[in-house]
């Protein structure tokens, strides 16, 4: 197996901010130019009030579990 040479080091904080330097450029170029405006309109569509029958809502998931349920079952009785 080869020794280290104590010579030969790595400057790991550096790479390290390196690295975070190019990060904050990369979300820097792809934020939008009126990125307040875009975060208020995701917040206020998050806020809005959904309807029951909205893709994750509990009661959804459980008329849809029923009909499964039933369906089975009818099928097991004929």
């Amino acid at each position: 197996m080869d020794r280290l040479d104590p010579d030969e080091r790595i400057d790991i904080r550096g790479r390290v901010r390196a690295h975070g330097v190019r990060q904050v450029a990369i979300v820097r170029l792809a934020t939008p130019s009126d990125w307040q405006g875009e975060l208020r309109a995701a917040l206020a569509a998050q806020r809005r009030p959904r309807s029951m029958f909205d893709g994750g809502s509990d009661l959804r998931l459980f008329l849809e579990s029923f009909a499964i349920f039933f369906t089975a079952t009818m099928m097991f009785l004929l």
